[in-house]
């Protein structure tokens, strides 16, 4: 069914936290699309106001320029919020190896403070961005919460710590926390620019400016390739779920297995480009494979999604064809 019938209460008021990324500015246009009130928190640090500017003339649109790691700013953003959707963070292992602790202020701190605010606040559902790396070197596919591994980066360790503190917040204080386990999303609006822009719009942009992208590691590594609008059932359905089903985390991916080569010769055929890639080192700190068992966020969240791997490459293409 996917995300455009559900419905909430009259009035609600959804607070999305890094509402100018990727991820949080997609929520923003799907809940505003839906007629709902939307309050976004962001201090454009790697969120861009470009995301938001269409939403700006939206009455029911808000936004706030602040961080997470002020807890005023927490306090005052989440007043009067039935949801909260807390994106914000720092992405990427290489930069979390390269910036510890930088990490833990914004990862860490910051998703306590939005957590501790939530409460406070009396806000009922508190719906956060985890991450698949918290797999670490387990060597099981598909991925199964409750089989992790070592964590092989700060940027791992930063969301496995947002997910205990997010089943405390359950037990300890009764605010009901879903954790979002993300496998490699993309679409719509993700940034191809810099150094640690992700795998798919970082080729899609070079396939087209008649650049060679360069493949870490030997290209077999392979990903659970997961389409934007997948990732925001997750989320509006985690505001629906049982208050049973909170305090855990939840993978969500399509629930497939691409393999890096494979994705970037289906990319070349797409954009109708013959061009062979460069390998270049291993990346620090990455998963070598990574695959989505998403049965449990089927049954608790009613997790459905409507969009595998080959439909949502296509749709991302014709996006970036029209906006690069």
């Amino acid at each position: 069914m996917g995300y455009r019938d559900l419905k909430f209460e009259e009035g609600s008021v959804f607070l999305v936290t890094g509402g100018a990324g990727f991820i949080g500015s997609n929520l923003c246009e799907a809940l505003l699309s839906m007629g709902y009130t939307v309050k976004c928190l962001d201090n454009l640090s790697t969120g861009k106001f470009g995301n938001i500017e269409p939403f700006m003339k939206d009455e029911k649109f808000t936004f706030i320029e602040g961080d997470i790691r002020d807890l005023d700013t927490c306090m005052a953003a989440t007043e009067g919020v039935s949801y909260v959707l807390n994106q914000a963070a720092w992405g990427s292992v290489p930069r979390s190896i390269e910036m510890p602790l930088l990490y833990e202020d914004i990862n860490i701190r910051g998703t306590l403070n939005m957590m501790e605010a939530a409460r406070q606040n009396g806000v009922k559902k508190f719906v956060y961005a985890s991450s698949s790396s918290v797999y670490g070197d387990h060597p099981v596919l598909p991925k199964k919460e409750g089989c992790e591994g070592k964590l092989l980066s700060p940027y791992a360790l930063t969301k496995k710590v947002g997910e205990e503190y997010g089943r405390l917040y359950k037990t300890l204080y009764g605010l009901d926390t879903y954790g979002l386990r993300y496998f490699n999303v993309f679409g719509r609006r993700q940034d191809p620019n810099g150094m640690y822009a992700a795998v798919i719009p970082k080729f899609i942009k070079q396939l087209m400016n008649g650049e060679v992208p360069t493949i870490n590691g030997d290209g077999r590594q392979s990903r659970d390739f997961t389409y934007i609008d997948n990732v925001i059932e997750a989320n509006l359905k985690a505001c629906l779920a049982s208050s049973d089903a909170a305090g855990e985390a939840f993978n969500i991916g399509a629930g497939g297995r691409e393999y890096l080569i494979d994705v970037y010769d289906a990319l070349c055929d797409a954009l109708g480009v013959k061009v062979e890639p460069n390998f270049g080192p291993v990346r620090k700190g990455d998963i070598r494979d990574s695959n989505a068992d998403i049965s449990k966020a089927r049954e608790l969240l009613g997790y459905d999604p409507e969009f595998d791997f080959d439909k949502g490459i296509h749709l991302a293409i014709d996006w970036y064809k029209k906006n690069l």
